[in-house]
C-alpha cells in the first residue's frame, strides 16, 4: 500500500471514510447522501489531484466568527467544498498516527473524549488531596510556528515523504483571502480546516510526552492543559517547565484562564468542575451560559418591540435557541450540552442554575420587565411553549443509560 495521499484515489478509502461517519452519526442524511453521490461519480478523482497537486488545497478563506458561550470573536479558515471533502478523508487517515502520541493527550483521538480526561485524571489522583495547575494556550492553532513545526512533522512522517512534502507546501504558502482581497499573513495550522487539529496534537506532543514519562498526573485537549503534584514546590517545577516549553514553542498563555489549585480545593478542566466524587458543569461555564441567555432575551424583546409581535413569540425564540444549543438535534456537528455535559456530570447543580435563569429570562419576555407579574407565566404555559428543563432531560438521559 502507497503513502496516504495516494489513498486519496481510492474508492474503497472514500466508502469506508463514508461508513465511519455515518455509523458515528456524523452526518445528516442529506450530508450523507451528498456524499455519495460525490463518491459514487468519482467526484473525488480530480478533486484530490487538484488538492494534491503543486497548487495544494488552495487559497483558504479567513472569518471571524463567534466563539462558543462568549461574544468574542476566533479567526477560522475554510478552504473550497471540494478541498475540504479531501482534507477530511486525510485527517480521518491520519489517526494511522495515533499511537505516537501520549495517552494523556485526549483531544482529536480516536476512541477517546474530553470525558475520558476527567475520568483519568479521577483515577490517577484516587482520591488524594493534590496541588494542580490549569492553563490555556491563547489562539493555539492560528499561533503554531510553522518553522517549529515542519521538523516535528518531517519525523513524524518519515515513512511518507509525499505527505510531509503536502502538509509543508500547504503550511508555508502565506496567503489567504479576506474579504474577497489575497493578503499575506501568518496562519498557524488553521484553525476550522480539518487537518488543523491533528498539526495541533503534533506541536505539543513533546510536552505530553515529557509529563507522561515523568509519571506526572496530567491532561491536554488541544489548547486547555491540567497538571498535578504532591506539594506545591514540585507544582512550581513543573509549572516553569511547561511555561518554559510554551514559549519556547512562541505560544502564549491566557493570563485570565491560569490557575493554581490548592489541595482538596475543587478544580475545573474542559468545562468541569470537580470536587471530591462530585462531577458539575463548572461555575465559569455557568456564567457564560447565564450571560447568553440574558443578551439572548435582550435581543428578542428588542425584535419583539420592533415588530410589533406578541410577547410569546419572542418567548418561543429563545426557547427554541437554547432547545437547539442544550440537546440533541439532527445536526451531529453541533457540540450540544447534552453530547458533551450529560455523560460526564453525576450532580445538577449547574444544570439546576441554567434552568432557572432561562424560565426567568422566558417571564421576562412575556413583560419586558423583572417583576412579580411575570410569574403568571406557569411552567406549565413554558412546556406548553416548548421549554425542556436541562435537569428533567439529564435524568432521563441518566435512565436511558442504565436501561
Amino acid at each position: 500500500m502507497g503513502g496516504l495521499l495516494d489513498q486519496l484515489q481510492s474508492q474503497a478509502a472514500w466508502e469506508e471514510f463514508l461508513a465511519h461517519r455515518l455509523i458515528k452519526g456524523r452526518f445528516t442524511w442529506p450530508e450523507f447522501q451528498d456524499a455519495d453521490s460525490f463518491v459514487a461519480g468519482q467526484g473525488y478523482l480530480e478533486a484530490s489531484r487538484r488538492v494534491t497537486g503543486s497548487a495544494g488545497p488552495g487559497i483558504p478563506e479567513r472569518m471571524s466568527v463567534n466563539k462558543m458561550g462568549s461574544g468574542k470573536k476566533r479567526t477560522v479558515y475554510s478552504f473550497g467544498n471540494d478541498a475540504t471533502r479531501v482534507l477530511k478523508l486525510l485527517a480521518h487517515l491520519l489517526y494511522k498516527y495515533d499511537a505516537s502520541f501520549s495517552p494523556n493527550l485526549y483531544s482529536f483521538r480516536r476512541g477517546l473524549k474530553a470525558s475520558d480526561a476527567i475520568f483519568a485524571i479521577r483515577k490517577r489522583l484516587g482520591g488524594r488531596p493534590m496541588w494542580a495547575y490549569k492553563v490555556d494556550i491563547h489562539d493555539y492553532f492560528n499561533s503554531i510556528s510553522i518553522p517549529l513545526l515542519l521538523p516535528m512533522l518531517r519525523g513524524l512522517l518519515a515513512d511518507d515523504t509525499p505527505l510531509y512534502v503536502f502538509f509543508e507546501r500547504m503550511l508555508t504558502d502565506p496567503r489567504a483571502s479576506v474579504d474577497g482581497k489575497i493578503v499575506h499573513c501568518p496562519k498557524g495550522v488553521m484553525a476550522g480546516t480539518p487537518t488543523a487539529p491533528f498539526l495541533a496534537d503534533v506541536y505539543l506532543s513533546g510536552l505530553d510526552r515529557h509529563f507522561d514519562e515523568a509519571g506526572v498526573v496530567y491532561a491536554r485537549y488541544s489548547d486547555d492543559i491540567i497538571l498535578f503534584a504532591p506539594d506545591r514546590q514540585s507544582l512550581e517545577r513543573y509549572k516553569e517547565y511547561l511555561l518554559g516549553f510554551l514559549k519556547h514553542l512562541e505560544l502564549e498563555v491566557n493570563p485570565s484562564k491560569e490557575r493554581i489549585y490548592s489541595p482538596g480545593e475543587p478544580f475545573d478542566f474542559l468545562g468541569f468542575k470537580c470536587s471530591g466524587n462530585s462531577i458539575d458543569i463548572s461555575d465559569a461555564t455557568v456564567a457564560k451560559m447565564k450571560g447568553k441567555i440574558r443578551r439572548a432575551a435582550r435581543a428578542l424583546h428588542r425584535w419583539q418591540l420592533r415588530k410589533g409581535l406578541a410577547p410569546e413569540q419572542a418567548m418561543k425564540g429563545l426557547i427554541r435557541s437554547f432547545n437547539d444549543k442544550f440537546f440533541e438535534d439532527e445536526d451531529p456537528q453541533v457540540l450540544t450540552w447534552s453530547r458533551w455535559f450529560f455523560p460526564v456530570i453525576n450532580t445538577p447543580g449547574g444544570l439546576k442554575k441554567i434552568d432557572a435563569c432561562l424560565q426567568q429570562y422566558i417571564r421576562f419576555l412575556s413583560t419586558g420587565r423583572h417583576t412579580k407579574a411575570n410569574f403568571r407565566v406557569r411552567y406549565s404555559r413554558m412546556k406548553e411553549l416548548g421549554f425542556r428543563s436541562l435537569v428533567h432531560e439529564y435524568y432521563l438521559f441518566r435512565r436511558a443509560k442504565k436501561s
